[in-house]
């Protein structure tokens, strides 16, 4: 094992399918803490580095397959990590993008809590259900419906026993950990992954396990 590298002892189950959730590097946008949506900023020279990281990190890992959001940030990461893989291609996937935070989007977090007091209460209380105003606005409840329709899929479509690399965001990948924890998405803030963390589930058909969060001791 080489510096940097992380050994993961497998749980040995030939019947699920391994799913590795990593969040891209880190943006000017989450360095000044301003809400990334679909806006589409790409790393930054620290979340670059976090990226070499996370790809030295998982590069003995046995991948079948790599997906990724569309957009750049997440792109790049499964792109930094996929060199280390030239044979596996790196598929688009749109289930796995941002959150739509439509009106929000690009705004900066201090300002949406003096301007929009009201909705980021209601945020607070029942974000699992509280929609982004604006066109295309989603909750937390479309992307996890979204996010689980394409890992089923996706998984469905590898032989069992599969070990899979998904690059993602925040909002995505939460709601997915959520899933595989048993826990309501109002509870998501119990949760964190950290830009350039990755965190590991099983899938087996429907039944979601967690095997690591927030994996980030590479950083």
């Amino acid at each position: 094992m080489t510096e940097g590298e992380i050994h993961l002892p497998e749980k040995n189950n030939t019947n699920s399918t391994r799913i590795f959730l990593a969040r891209h590097g880190q943006t000017e946008w989450n360095r000044s803490g301003r809400f990334q949506g679909r806006s589409d900023v790409p790393l930054n020279d620290e979340g670059k580095e976090q990226v070499r990281a996370l790809g030295l990190a998982l590069k003995s890992t046995p991948f079948t397959a790599i997906y990724t959001s569309p957009l750049s940030r997440a792109m790049e990461t499964a792109e930094r990590i996929g060199a280390w893989y030239p044979e596996i291609p790196i598929i688009k996937e749109e289930g796995f993008v941002e959150m739509e935070l439509a009106d929000f989007d690009g705004m900066e977090a201090r300002k949406w809590m003096s301007d929009h007091a009201d909705f980021a209460k209601a945020w607070r209380d029942n974000p699992g259900c509280v929609r982004m105003p604006g066109p295309g606005g989603e909750c937390l409840e479309d992307v996890q419906a979204r996010a689980l329709t394409a890992l089923e899929r996706i998984s469905q479509s590898h032989p069992a026993g599969s070990t899979l690399l998904i690059c993602s965001h925040n909002f995505v990948i939460l709601s997915i950990l959520c899933k595989a924890k048993g826990i309501s998405l109002d509870k998501f803030r119990e949760l964190k992954q950290d830009t350039a963390a990755f965190s590991v589930i099983r899938l087996q058909g429907k039944q979601y396990s967690v095997e690591i969060m927030n994996e980030r001791s590479h950083l």
